[in-house]
């Protein structure tokens, strides 16, 4: 069976705070750690409550830190909001005091609002300069070389594997083109998946990273004892996204019972559409939602997300997904 990875946001629910958020948050990696979870990822945004990972690598560097084997990363950093140097000089400082275990995810949206992209000293048209970006990026993880007038310090020399993120044909194409693996954000923007997927593997081309191309792809899974119980679940990643788009981000909201009262019926449409890619129910129903889900796209890996209000419920539906990958697995 391919490998199971998470993605978290650190989400900071109704009545709690950060503080919290960050100790679910290594409580979460713990256990997918013992549970045989590949990758734990982190992903940036701004100037949203209820997401807590906006320092990524800060946040980064306190999961690998209370962690032993599994993986940490960046799903991703944004990297129009960042100098390439200093995003080298912070993995490279990850990577060597992790050694192994670090991952470097890329994306070229600002993962805010045009506000909060001129506070942070950085401007929307910077995406256009994401290839170029990438590439001074990596060229920082190569040796140096001793005429090299700039160089990460550390980063240079030191091994970071690095991803493109994307949920578009660009991202995808950049990504054939640079040899490098990568992951589509099918878990909230499905649209363009099959066609980004097809294009990446058709014009991969090998390079001294990655000699074939290699692709995550994100999935919503909220495992629950029952399938009533995990529709319940997940309104609360429902009610997040019709909050957002209703321009009113706030704290992870509880989950409701009838989610069909709280949105209208254009709401209904795009939020189903975004979240497509979701298996939701128990185990029988995950099982066979994550089978049939493997089979149509192939993807190299799986990445996990679940933005459940409650941390128990969350953590349990992790180990759900876990038991399902190693039942798949045993069948094969």
């Amino acid at each position: 069976m391919i490998p199971f990875s998470v993605l978290d946001l650190a989400p900071v629910t109704e009545g709690s705070n950060a503080s919290q958020a960050f100790a679910n948050t290594l409580d979460l990696a713990r256990r997918a750690e013992r549970l045989g979870y590949t990758r734990y990822w982190l992903a940036e945004h701004h100037n949203m409550p209820g997401i807590a990972s906006a320092a990524t690598a800060v946040l980064i560097g306190h999961v690998a830190g209370g962690t032993s084997t599994i993986r940490v990363g960046a799903g991703g950093i944004m990297l129009p909001n960042h100098a390439p140097l200093q995003v080298a000089e912070q993995f490279g400082t990850l990577a060597s005091l992790y050694p192994g275990r670090i991952d470097l995810g890329l994306g070229r949206a600002p993962g805010t609002d045009h506000a909060t992209a001129r506070a942070l000293r950085r401007y929307f048209d910077s995406a256009d300069a994401f290839p170029a970006d990438a590439q001074e990026l990596l060229g920082y993880f190569e040796q140096a070389t001793p005429d090299q007038p700039v160089r990460a310090v550390p980063g240079a020399g030191v091994e970071v594997p690095v991803w493109l993120l994307g949920s578009s044909l660009f991202s995808a194409r950049l990504a054939a083109a640079m040899g490098l693996p990568f992951a589509f954000a099918s878990h909230f923007a499905p649209d363009a998946m099959d066609e980004a997927l097809a294009l990446y593997r058709r014009d991969f081309r090998a390079s001294a990273r990655l000699q074939a191309p290699h692709a995550m792809l994100g999935v919503n899974v909220v495992a629950a004892a029952s399938d009533a119980e995990a529709r319940r679940l997940f309104t609360t990643q429902q009610q997040s996204f019709i909050n957002l788009r209703r321009g009113r981000p706030g704290l992870i909201p509880p989950p409701i019972d009838d989610i069909e009262s709280y949105w209208t019926p254009t709401e209904k449409f795009g939020v189903e559409r975004a979240l497509a890619c979701a298996v939701i129910g128990d185990a029988d129903t995950v099982k066979q939602g994550i089978e049939a889900f493997v089979a149509r796209h192939r993807p190299d890996e799986l990445m996990v997300t679940a933005n459940v209000f409650e941390h128990a419920a969350r953590c349990r539906s992790f180990e759900i997904v876990a038991q399902v990958r190693a039942s798949i697995a045993a069948a094969e």
